[in-house]
């Protein structure tokens, strides 16, 4: 089972993220910080949340910390486990399922809107859609599942709602756990490609009755696809999501 290309300093990465945490460093604004780096794939399920190494990568205190970790806990993207430490949660089936299940509700909901939605905010979905590929054709696989999520997201914006927004970026993250289940990121995202561009073809043209009748048949492949995986899964393969401590 294969979570990231190849070995990363995750401490190192997240210091990056040093200057956006800024002077008016929060517990909010770390949580979106981790939040973010999950969604990119950057921390797999099973990273131990360190609180040394990111309190020193982001400059800021054990009781903000202590406060994002309690958000991420509450948005179901990680986990505490006594007398070990906080941990980027690990997914089952019923998870997928469930997330599946929500996704298809915010994003129908989504695509009703899209006709009154601006330009600025349908253009994102076609940029989103660029994204991807262009990281593909660079041979850029964990990018690719990145622009996965920016599309989605993006269609989640066509509700014109900061609240569905946000829940989505939530979504979009746990989602985003499920994807380290699959062996092969390339086989994984490349046929989704197309699919992508084939479901952003009929909400431009104003079609949302071809877009919903695409949109549903893309979420039932995707789903089929990862819960056939964790099908696959035997329960002590858990403990291989252990594999980084940040």
């Amino acid at each position: 089972m294969s979570s990231t290309e190849g070995s990363t300093d995750w401490a190192e990465k997240l210091a990056d993220d040093r200057a956006a945490v800024g002077r008016s460093s929060t517990a909010q604004r770390v949580a979106e910080i981790l939040r973010d780096r999950i969604t990119e794939g950057l921390l797999p399920p099973g990273t131990k949340l360190s609180e040394d190494a990111i309190g020193a990568a982001l400059g800021v205190s054990r009781n903000t910390l202590r406060e994002a970790f309690r958000l991420l806990l509450h948005e179901r993207l990680a986990t505490h486990e006594l007398s070990r430490g906080v941990y980027v949660r690990v997914l089952d089936a019923n998870d997928v399922a469930d997330v599946y299940r929500v996704r298809r509700l915010l994003e129908t909901a989504a695509l009703r809107n899209a006709r009154s939605a601006p330009p600025r905010v349908r253009d994102k979905l076609e940029m989103a859609v660029v994204e991807g590929e262009k990281a593909a054709a660079e041979g850029r696989w964990r990018d690719v599942g990145t622009a996965n999520m920016h599309l989605h997201q993006a269609i989640a914006g066509l509700s014109m709602s900061p609240r569905i927004e946000e829940f989505m970026r939530q979504l979009l993250a746990e989602l985003r756990l499920a994807f380290h289940v699959m062996n092969d990121p390339k086989t994984f995202h490349a046929p989704y490609l197309t699919w992508h561009r084939r479901l952003i073809e009929p909400i431009l043209a104003g079609d949302m009755d071809a877009a919903e009748r695409m949109l549903h048949e893309y979420l039932d492949v995707a789903e089929r696809q990862l819960l056939d995986a964790f099908s696959r899964l035997q329960p002590p393969r858990k403990q291989a999501y252990r594999p980084v401590s940040l």
